[in-house]
C-alpha cells in the first residue's frame, strides 16, 4: 500500500528523508528562482494576452501542486514561452482580449489541458510523446520562438499589430512603422539591449574581476530584475505614462483567488460549449507541454543519475494545470529556463518550488504596488531575449546532412507554424511524425543472408563477401511485422524467389522482430502456403521467447512446411545436410 501510494504521491518518499541540508539547498534555489520569476511570470501573461497577475498566480499553485505528484527534483513548473503563445492564440479565437471572457476562456483552457493530462496520466499514455519527433518539435519550438519574438514587436516598438502569424504581422509592421511610439521604442530598444549585455558580459566580467564563480552567476541571474527596477524607476521619474507609454498599471495586492469559469463567456450559452471549442487546443497544450517538461526533466536528471517517470509527469502537470485554471491562471508548464536555473542553484527535491511559490506570494502581497510604472515594453524585451534560446538554426543542416524525410517534417512543421500558426504547424507536425514513421516501417529493410567464410554469422550479401547456398535464401527482417508492412514482406519474398528457380528453402531469420501482428501472421501464412504449392519450405531462425510464445497460440507453426530454428547457422547446415 505504501508503495503504491508512493508511486502516486513521490512527497512521501523524499520526504521522508527531508533534512536539514535539503532544505538549505532549497531554499538557497528558491530565492534565485524567485528573483527570476517576477519578470518572467509577469511577461508571460503579457504574451498570453492576460493581466499582469495572471502571471504570478499561474507561478504559486502549480509549483505547490506539482512537488505532491511530481518526480523530478528539478522541473520548476510554471508559464512557459510556447505555452503562452499558444494559450493566446487558442483563446483569442473564442474571446475578445482584455475581456472577462477572455479570462475566463484561459482559465477554462488550463482547466482542460488538466484534465487530459490527468487522464492520459492515469491511463499510462506518456509513450505518446515518443510520437513526436525530434525534428519536428525544434521546428515547431524555433518558428514559435520567432513568432513569440514578432508578436512582442507592438509592445517593444508601440505599433498596432494584430494576428497570429508572420503573414499577418509582417505586412502590419512595414505599414505601421511611420507610426512607432517614440518614447516606447527608446525604453524597448533600450531595455531590450541591456537585457542582451546583461546575459553576455556580465557574469564574465564579474569573474574577471575577481568576483567568485557562484555570486557572479547569482548576479547574472538576479540581473532582469534590476532590469525591471531600472524601467520602473525611469518611468515613475520621467513620468513615461502621461507620455503614451504603455505600463502594467494597477496590479492587484493579495494572493491568487479561488477562480472557476463561469456561464458569462459572450456569444456562449454555458461554460460546455466553450469546453467544446477549446478542447483541441487543450490536447495541443497538453501534448506540447508534456513534451517539454519530460525532455527537460530527463535531461536535468541524468546529469545526477536519477529518472523520472513520464506518467507520473501527466499526472502531476495535469494536477498543476488545474491549480492554474483554480487560481486565476492561465496553461503551465515545465520551463527550460527556470528548470535549468533551478538545477544549477543547487535544488534537491520539488520543495525547491514550494519556498519559490512562497517567495512569489510574498511579492503578490507587498510588491505589486510598486509595479504600476512597469512599461510593457520592458516585459516585451524580457519575453524576446527569453526566446532567443529557442530558435535553433543549426538544426536545420543537421537534419538535412543526416536525413532528407526528416527535413521535410522539420521544414513543414517550421513553415506553417509561421505562415498559418501554432495550432496549424503543431497538428502538421504530429501528422508527419506518424506518417514518417509508417512510410518507414511499412518498407522495411529485408536483406539477403550468407555466411562470413569461417564463422557462424550471417550478413548482407550486398555489403560482405559471404557464401550462400544455391538451394537456401535466407532473409534478415529488420524490423517488427505487422499491417502495414505485411504486404511488403510478400511481395518481398516473392521477387526473390522468383529470381531464383533454384531456390528450395526460405529461411526468414527474425533477430530484429519484436511483435508480430494478426495481420502480419495472415501474411505469414499466406507466404508458407504460396511457397508450399510451388516446392518451397518455410523456416524461421533466430525467433525471440516473446514472440515464439504468441506464435504457438496460432495455427502458423503447426502448418509450417519448415522448421523453427533457434539459430540461422543450424538452419543451414540442417537443410545444407537435407537430400
Amino acid at each position: 500500500m505504501n508503495s503504491s501510494l508512493e508511486r502516486f504521491f513521490p512527497i512521501l518518499d523524499w520526504g521522508r528523508r527531508y533534512n536539514r541540508s535539503l532544505l538549505t539547498a532549497d531554499g538557497v534555489a528558491a530565492v534565485v528562482v524567485t528573483l527570476m520569476l517576477i519578470p518572467q511570470s509577469l511577461a508571460y501573461a503579457l504574451l498570453a494576452g492576460l493581466p499582469a497577475q495572471a502571471g504570478l498566480y499561474a507561478s504559486m499553485a502549480p509549483l505547490v501542486l506539482y512537488a505532491l505528484m511530481g518526480s523530478s527534483g528539478t522541473l520548476a513548473v510554471g508559464p512557459a514561452a510556447v505555452t503562452s503563445l499558444m494559450t493566446a492564440a487558442s483563446v483569442g479565437a473564442v474571446a475578445a482580449q482584455g475581456s472577462v471572457a477572455y479570462t475566463e476562456a484561459a482559465l477554462m483552457l488550463a482547466m482542460l489541458s488538466g484534465a487530459i493530462m490527468l487522464v492520459m496520466g492515469a491511463a499510462r499514455l506518456g509513450f505518446l510523446a515518443n510520437f513526436l519527433s525530434h525534428p519536428v518539435i525544434s521546428g515547431f519550438v524555433s518558428a514559435s520562438g520567432l513568432l513569440i519574438a514578432a508578436s512582442q514587436l507592438k509592445h517593444l516598438l508601440g505599433v498596432p499589430l494584430h494576428g497570429e502569424n508572420l503573414l499577418q504581422l509582417l505586412p502590419q509592421l512595414w505599414h505601421n512603422l511611420s507610426s512607432l511610439h517614440v518614447p516606447t521604442t527608446a525604453m524597448g530598444l533600450g531595455a531590450l539591449a541591456l537585457l542582451l549585455l546583461v546575459r553576455r558580459q556580465l557574469k564574465p566580467g564579474l569573474k574577471r574581476l575577481g568576483v567568485s564563480a557562484g555570486a557572479a552567476d547569482l548576479a547574472a541571474k538576479a540581473a532582469p530584475v534590476a532590469v525591471l527596477l531600472l524601467s520602473i524607476a525611469l518611468s515613475a521619474v520621467w513620468q513615461l505614462a502621461e507620455q503614451g507609454v504603455r505600463v502594467v498599471g494597477t496590479v492587484p495586492q493579495g494572493l491568487p483567488p479561488l477562480t472557476l469559469p463561469g456561464g458569462s463567456i459572450d456569444g456562449w450559452a454555458a461554460p460546455w460549449a466553450l469546453a467544446q471549442a477549446l478542447w483541441v487546443p487543450a490536447l495541443l497544450i497538453s501534448l506540447v507541454g508534456f513534451v517539454e517538461s519530460v525532455s527537460v526533466g530527463q535531461s536535468l536528471a541524468a546529469k545526477r543519475r536519477e529518472r523520472i517517470d513520464p506518467d507520473a509527469e501527466l499526472r502531476a502537470l495535469g494536477l498543476s494545470n488545474l491549480g492554474a485554471g483554480l487560481s486565476g491562471g492561465f496553461p503551465v508548464t515545465g520551463g527550460f529556463s527556470r528548470s535549468v536555473v533551478n538545477f544549477d542553484a543547487g535544488a534537491r527535491t520539488p520543495a525547491a518550488g514550494i519556498y519559490t511559490a512562497v517567495g512569489l506570494a510574498l511579492a503578490a502581497l507587498f510588491l505589486t504596488p510598486w509595479l504600476f510604472h512597469l512599461p510593457q515594453a520592458t516585459l516585451a524585451a524580457t519575453i524576446m531575449v527569453a526566446v532567443l534560446t529557442l530558435v535553433d538554426v543549426r538544426v536545420f543542416a543537421r537534419t538535412w546532412h543526416y536525413a532528407k524525410a526528416d527535413f521535410i517534417a522539420l521544414l513543414l512543421t517550421f513553415g506553417l507554424t509561421l505562415a498559418v500558426g501554432v495550432e496549424a504547424g503543431l497538428i502538421a507536425g504530429v501528422s508527419a511524425s506518424v506518417l514518417l514513421l509508417l512510410y518507414r516501417t511499412s518498407r522495411p529493410h529485408i536483406a539477403v543472408v550468407g555466411q562470413v567464410p569461417g564463422t557462424e554469422h550471417y550478413r548482407n550479401v550486398l555489403r560482405h563477401a559471404v557464401l550462400e547456398q544455391p538451394d537456401i535464401l535466407g532473409l534478415r527482417v529488420d524490423e517488427s511485422l505487422y499491417f502495414a508492412n505485411a504486404r511488403f514482406l510478400e511481395d518481398t519474398i516473392a521477387a526473390q524467389v522468383a529470381v531464383r528457380p533454384g531456390v528450395r528453402h526460405v529461411v526468414l531469420q527474425c533477430s530484429a522482430v519484436n511483435d508480430i501482428d494478426a495481420s502480419a501472421l495472415d501474411s505469414l501464412e499466406t507466404i508458407n502456403a504460396r511457397l508450399q504449392a510451388s516446392g518451397v519450405q518455410l523456416h524461421l531462425s533466430e525467433v525471440k521467447g516473446p514472440v515464439h510464445d504468441r506464435l504457438q497460440r496460432s495455427h502458423l507453426l503447426a502448418q509450417l512446411s519448415g522448421q523453427v530454428f533457434l539459430t540461422h547457422h543450424q538452419a543451414v547446415q540442417a537443410l545444407t545436410q537435407v537430400v
